[in-house]
């Protein structure tokens, strides 16, 4: 049974991990806050659906090394599919009237859920292709590196990948449809990238922690067995 193996148990938590705040991420992103003072305001503007990106960040890392970017690939595109799947059901339930005497009001809901079809597309888009640029830098460094320094090829995958993410989904989501100038829209690229990046450095400590934590569940023998087997057959496919 699945939850008797140690290695499917752990992939099985880090895609529920992995889902859940990307899907979260993508339903709150439309909010956008700004993080400019009484002085200048409206220039360091952001999404909050940065928040639950560290977790996403952690846990494509740990799949990526212990079980390869296939896997990491498989996960990104069920995840989108998950996203678009989730945004259908959201538009289903906004098309349903509400009862004004009871809940929400149809106008309150569909403020907070009726994101509009480029920012849905965008997300998406941005999701997508930003994970699969991970997996393949993270491998690059990897290889390159012979399998030594795990903060390069973590912390390095991670901020080619969100400089992708960060500029696509604000281009398509808002600058496409006219709702953000482009001077706007580098201002928010450039800032929502800048935190992200910090954060992936902060986070650097915690990916050897997440490691460890690992490789005490499995067991040293079980998890150098599945990083070399991971890494063999990665490789492989690469040449």
């Amino acid at each position: 049974m699945m939850f008797n193996d140690k290695r499917n148990f752990l992939l099985f938590v880090l895609w529920g991990f992995f889902i859940t705040n990307a899907m979260i991420a993508e339903v709150i992103g439309v909010k956008v806050i700004d993080l400019g003072t009484d002085f200048i305001p409206d220039f360091f503007l952001m999404s909050v659906g940065i928040l639950p990106w560290p977790i996403v960040f952690l846990t494509t890392d740990i799949i990526n090394e212990f079980y390869g970017k296939a896997v990491v690939r498989r996960l990104s595109l069920i995840t989108a599919c998950l996203i678009a799947y989730a945004f259908l059901i959201i538009y289903c339930a906004i098309s349903i009237p509400a009862d004004d005497k009871i809940g929400v009001r149809d106008e309150s809901f569909n403020e907070i859920f009726g994101q509009s079809g480029w920012i849905i597309l965008g997300s998406i888009v941005a999701f997508l292709s930003s994970q699969l640029i991970d997996a393949f830098v993270f491998w690059m460094v990897r290889e390159k590196t012979g399998g030594k320094m795990i903060w390069l090829r973590a912390t390095g995958s991670t901020a080619v990948s969100q400089l992708i993410d960060t500029f696509v989904v604000l281009y398509i989501g808002f600058v496409i449809p006219g709702k953000m100038s482009f001077g706007v829209y580098l201002n928010a690229a450039l800032t929502g990238y800048s935190v992200k990046l910090l954060i992936a450095v902060m986070l650097t400590p915690l990916i050897y922690v997440g490691h460890k934590m690992v490789k005490s569940y499995l067991g040293d023998k079980l998890s150098d067995e599945i990083k070399n087997e991971t890494a063999k057959e990665t490789l492989h496919h690469n040449n």
